[in-house]
């Protein structure tokens, strides 16, 4: 088993028993693109599996874009660390390239197909809940981003259910990017980078909405250290009557 620093434990373990996330009798898919955040979840719940207090299952599974990826060294490592996992090789690369609106974000069509995959395989496989390595970084930059870019105040809860009833869960919510940067560093893992991304293959102009937000957040944390352990309590301290709407104007609240 890797080394996971107990600061890591110790966070996903306080969410996961916070929020409810996994509990006994569970059966988890979790997505497994390869990347740092995704390897951090597949070996942080092995790790939960063989210490805590209940039983679940889970599978890692690897959606392919059908781009010819290499993606067998995936395979290869979860046989190693004893994780179930499966490839699911698609066509996305090709469908999106006929499908996708003008002027529409093509990193989103990729996710949202890519979430459909999960989607289905989750629910014909007989799971109950789909884990996703989303961190406390993506969280924050996902808020700006709909705050900046698309009018509205929403984020990238711990966990919500799908419309077609399945649990999505977000075991690493709280924890931030350099944590889990650092886990693959430390156990000097190969990751999946950009590389991978299909946007890289096509003549598209690639969105730079989260590369600024990302570098917006890194400038204001190096005047203000403790900015995400701020923003992280607001989010759990908001005041709805303060803003705009209507539905929320008659209650009361203090003066500002």
């Amino acid at each position: 088993m890797l080394e996971i620093s107990k600061k890591l434990s110790r966070i996903t373990g306080q969410t996961n028993a916070q929020y409810d996330l996994i509990k006994e009798g569970d059966k988890v898919l979790v997505g497994f693109s390869g990347g740092k955040d995704s390897l951090t979840l597949i070996h942080t719940l092995k790790r939960m599996q063989r210490h805590a207090p209940f039983n679940f299952e889970f599978k890692a599974v690897t959606i392919t874009y059908g781009m010819g990826e290499q993606v067998q060294f995936l395979a290869d490592h979860c046989k190693e660390h004893e994780i179930e996992h499966e490839i699911i090789n698609t066509e996305i690369f090709d469908i999106s390239k006929d499908k996708i609106r003008k002027n529409s974000s093509f990193c989103s069509f990729i996710s949202r197909m890519r979430r459909g995959y999960l989607y289905t395989h989750a629910l014909e496989g007989g799971f109950n809940k789909l884990a996703l390595g989303h961190h406390l970084d993506d969280a924050m930059e996902s808020f700006f981003m709909n705050l900046f870019y698309n009018g509205s105040m929403r984020s990238m809860p711990p966990k919500y259910k799908a419309e077609n009833g399945l649990m999505v869960i977000r075991p690493l919510i709280f924890c931030r990017e350099r944590q889990l940067r650092g886990f693959a560093t430390d156990n000097e893992i190969i990751v999946v980078g950009d590389e991978s991304c299909p946007a890289l293959r096509i003549d598209i102009k690639i969105p730079h909405a989260r590369a600024n937000t990302k570098e917006l957040l890194a400038k204001l944390e190096l005047d203000n250290p403790q900015i995400f352990v701020s923003m992280k309590a607001a989010f759990k301290n908001f005041h709805p009557n303060t803003f705009f709407n209507l539905d929320d104007l008659d209650k009361e609240e203090d003066e500002q």
